[in-house]
This record gives C-alpha cells, sequence and structure tokens, in this order.
C-alpha cells in the first residue's frame, strides 16, 4: 500500500482497534473482532488489545486456545481478506504452559510470536502463565516493528531501542485507575526510542475494574498522530511515512 503524500510516501498504515471484551467468551469476542475490522479504515496492521478473545482471565482452564485456535484462524482468514497483518493478542495453550501471547499474522500465515516477558504479579499473572525469554523484531514491508504486551511498557530498559525497531506495537488491559499511568508510559517510550507507538487498549468493564481505551498511535516525537474515542469500540489509523522514517533510523545512530 503506497500513497504519495506531499514529498513523502506512506509506506505503511497502522490501525488500532479499540475493544469492549466479553469475559471468558471467544465467540462473542472474535465476532466483535471481525465487525471492528470492517468497520476500521484500511490498513496494513491492525493491533488490537491484550487478551482480545478473553480477556484478562487468570483462570486459562478451558478458556487458553491451541496455537491453531479459533482466533487464529480467523484472523488468518482476515489477513488474506484484508492483505494486511494482525497483531493479535491470545491467552495460548502450548506445551502444558499457558502464555500471554500476541500472534503476527500475515496473509501468507503466522510470521512470528511473542510471549510477554514482564508478568504483571499483582493480578498473580506470574503464577498461571510463563514468561517470554526472546526480543523479538518483526519486518513488514519495509518497517522493522517491536511487540509489547501492557505491564512492559513500565520497563523503559527492555524495550530500550538499539537501532533495532521503528514501531512499537504495545496491546494493553490498562483499568482506568491507571489511565495517567498509560498515557504517559506510551508517550515516553515513543519520545526515548525515536519510534512510532501503536497502542491498543480495551474498553468495557471486567473483574479487575473499568476501561476507557485511550488507545493512541504517536510520532516519534511523542506528537497524537490518531486516538479512539474515550469508552466506545472504535479505531484509529496513521501512518509510517518514508521521510520520518529516514529520520528516525539517523537519529537512532546517536540514541546509544
Amino acid at each position: 500500500m503506497v500513497t504519495l503524500l506531499s514529498e513523502s510516501f506512506i509506506i505503511m498504515k497502522i490501525t488500532v482497534i479499540q475493544q469492549d471484551i466479553a469475559w471468558k467468551d471467544v465467540e462473542t469476542n472474535i465476532a466483535r473482532m471481525g465487525e471492528l475490522l470492517k468497520n476500521a479504515e484500511r490498513a496494513d496492521i491492525y493491533l488490537f488489545p491484550e487478551m482480545c478473545s478473553t480477556g484478562f482471565c487468570m483462570q486459562p482452564q478451558g478458556v487458553a486456545e491451541e496455537f491453531c485456535g479459533k482466533t487464529v484462524q480467523l484472523m488468518t482468514r482476515l489477513a488474506i481478506e484484508y492483505d494486511a497483518a494482525m497483531a493479535v493478542p491470545v491467552m495460548t495453550h502450548e506445551n502444558g504452559k499457558y502464555y500471554n501471547r500476541m500472534y503476527f499474522i500475515t496473509p501468507d500465515g503466522v510470521m512470528g510470536k511473542y510471549d510477554k516477558n514482564n508478568l504483571f504479579e499483582y493480578s498473580g499473572e506470574d503464577k498461571v502463565f510463563t514468561p517470554g525469554a526472546e526480543t523479538v523484531v518483526w519486518h513488514w514491508r519495509g518497517v522493522r516493528i517491536r511487540p509489547a504486551i501492557c505491564y512492559d511498557l513500565r520497563f523503559p530498559a527492555f524495550l530500550y531501542n538499539r537501532q533495532q525497531y521503528d514501531v512499537l506495537l504495545v496491546s494493553a488491559n490498562f483499568p482506568d485507575s491507571r489511565l495517567l499511568a498509560w498515557d504517559t508510559l506510551v508517550r515516553a517510550r515513543a519520545i526515548e526510542n525515536i519510534c512510532y507507538v501503536a497502542a491498543s487498549n480495551r474498553v468495557g468493564e471486567d473483574e479487575y475494574g473499568t476501561y476507557k481505551g485511550h488507545s493512541v498511535i504517536l510520532s516519534p516525537y511523542g506528537e497524537t498522530l490518531a486516538a479512539c474515542n474515550d469508552c466506545e469500540q472504535c479505531s484509529a489509523t496513521a501512518a509510517v511515512d518514508d521521510d520520518m522514517l529516514l529520520k528516525i533510523r539517523y537519529m537512532q545512530q546517536f540514541n546509544r
């Protein structure tokens, strides 16, 4: 998808999906995801909130999906239909362990996966899920992409950009009681890492609290390029252009 814009080229569009997640109800959630995609602006990447098919549930037995479960199957079909990548965080069961995992699904299938590294001890996530052990960067349509999930945001050293990536994708279930932290952290990660940040947070309610969203796409200068309406299921789209990418990669040489 290449569109002329002034003297620069848009080389990628990213859409953040802001979703109300039904508690432990995979069928309802994947139906919502499909509807939200249908109503969203066309893009190269669509980013969903953390555990978008179940909610941030600490009882994964009977709820967590296997590797090629319903959510991944649907998103694979939609990746082909939309000719786009789907960044989809799914509670996953694999080899007797549970993972808070983001899949990166392209029209060619599952291109990559990222298991949440920093588990949220306050909720008991570390007692139930296995943390990831790898730093992951995906290459898609000329752009380098780093995934992160929710609590990862609070670890700047973990996300520090050593000329590795251009875009940080963040999926979350950040409640409204900590929205100031969310707004501050996503902007800080954009500025300090000299990268675009696309951050998708849920709306609605669960047993942990209320969620107002504040899903956003930020420039490497921390400027808001697009944002979702508060408390509403919706989406927002912004572009990554080649001129800014060149600036990013030049500035990253000095960000050591």
